[in-house]
């Protein structure tokens, strides 16, 4: 059995991505970061030898080391890493209206966090000489596009596209993959929705006719997750419906 690590796995793009690897057959470590009823929700749906729930705050260096060894410790190992939790200001802020703390709230959660936790889990990937990485970005990312009002953000993401890139270069060797899955504008319940139900709603702000889903991404983590899918690393997929995310929150 594999045994998955997704951060913030408990709601919203997190869970469905969570969900999707239980339904087929993974073993999941999952982190939360105060919610503790969906937490609890999710953990009475699943026997605990297959669903193992940890609190945790990402964008500290302990609690990323405590939540590998706890992941190590539950299967032993760790075959996929899905680096999902990464806070967002959603207030419109220009560069120089930001507070020190803020800034730091988003280069650590979204990049400081990704060095925390590669560090304690390429390792263990290593002795395996398996291994899959996926993080999260947004689209346009792989361009290291400007997008006003969200300078912290955009520029922890693009490092992450950096190391990505880098990651999977150094780490190809030992049969390890690394990727990035950037949603489109999946907004409030849609986060948690299948592509069905997301088929009876008309979005006509999507070239495609209908809302990005939690589903949708997490088909695409589950391909990028296969052992087949070796061939794919160092890339970054967009999963849109064609919808200009950045040109439409100026």
């Amino acid at each position: 059995m594999r045994h998955a690590l997704i951060t913030a796995g408990t709601k919203g793009l997190g869970l469905k991505v969570t969900e999707a690897l239980l339904k087929n057959g993974y073993s999941v470590t999952v982190t939360y970061y105060s919610d503790e009823k969906r937490a609890a929700e999710l953990a009475n749906q699943w026997d605990k030898n297959v669903l193992q729930l940890i609190k945790a705050d990402v964008g500290n260096k302990a609690d990323c080391e405590m939540l590998v060894k706890n992941a190590l410790l539950f299967k032993g190992r760790i075959d996929l890493f899905i680096h999902n939790a990464g806070p967002y200001i959603f207030e419109k802020k220009k560069l120089v209206d930001y507070e020190d703390h803020e800034w730091n709230k988003m280069i650590n959660g979204n990049l400081h966090s990704a060095y925390y936790l590669l560090k304690q889990i390429v390792p263990a990937m290593r002795v395996q000489h398996f291994g899959r990485i996926v993080f999260y970005g947004f689209q346009g990312a792989n361009n290291a596009p400007g997008w006003i009002y969200r300078s912290a953000y955009a520029a922890a993401k693009v490092g992450l596209v950096s190391l990505m890139k880098t990651i999977s270069i150094e780490e190809a060797e030992y049969g390890i993959t690394a990727n990035m899955v950037c949603p489109g504008n999946i907004m409030g319940e849609m986060k948690e929705a299948s592509i069905e139900e997301a088929r009876h709603q008309t979005d006509n702000n999507t070239p495609i006719g209908r809302s990005g889903t939690g589903e949708d991404i997490a088909r695409t983590v589950l391909f990028l997750s296969e052992d087949e899918a070796d061939m794919v690393t160092g890339t970054v997929i967009e999963v849109t419906g064609g919808v200009d995310v950045i040109h439409r929150y100026r």
